[in-house]
């Protein structure tokens, strides 16, 4: 069960077999059901997770009511509200599970162990996000400066196994677009 999330940690931080069994005794297993939430808007996210099994997105509500995904979780990615999570603040989204779901969860407290007992994971969680941070950047540039076409070959490119797993219309809120004009972006993009 931790072999994942061991390889996922040990990209650019070497641990002991010592220190991953403190790490592993820190960490929560959770399942969440298709159609559960793990967070919504105006909760304290208490949670840091690794998608194990599963598929979820992060999403909030704009103005005028529509749902607009930031991100898609699914085998070996981390899922949270950093901002909640870290300020201890309501958070602004909803996390749901579009298929049955399997995670390692760190919760705020054992996280604060975790990091008082191998300092090293500092460096591990710095890179997560800085990896966010990079990932947010990239789509704020694609939003504004790519074509739709554009856009969605950019995703298909990072998410291949997404268009599989989820509805047409979650893959649009993620691009900005409505899911008819998506349609019409991939029957062309089909015909050349």
């Amino acid at each position: 069960m931790y072999a994942e999330i061991d390889h996922n940690i040990s990209k650019h931080v070497s641990f002991t077999s010592e220190e991953l069994k403190i790490f592993h005794a820190l960490l929560e297993e959770k399942s969440v059901s298709k159609k559960e939430f793990l967070l919504k808007e105006g909760d304290f996210c208490d949670f840091e997770g690794f998608v194990l099994k599963g598929c979820l997105r992060k999403y909030y509500i704009n103005e005028n009511g529509m749902e607009v995904i930031v991100q898609f979780a699914i085998e070996d990615s981390w899922i949270s509200d950093i901002a909640s999570f870290s300020e201890h603040k309501p958070s602004h989204f909803f996390i749901e599970a579009l298929e049955d779901c399997k995670l390692l969860i760190l919760n705020p407290s054992k996280k604060e162990e975790l990091l008082s007992k191998i300092p090293k994971f500092e460096r591990v969680f710095r890179i997560l996000v800085q990896r966010n941070l990079s990932v947010t950047q990239d789509r704020l540039v694609n939003t504004i400066a790519k074509t739709a076409p554009e856009k969605y070959l950019d995703f298909l490119e990072h998410y291949p196994s997404i268009p599989q797993r989820v509805a047409q219309h979650y893959i649009a809120s993620y691009l900005g677009i409505s899911a008819e004009f998506l349609s019409k972006v991939r029957t062309r993009l089909s015909k050349s």
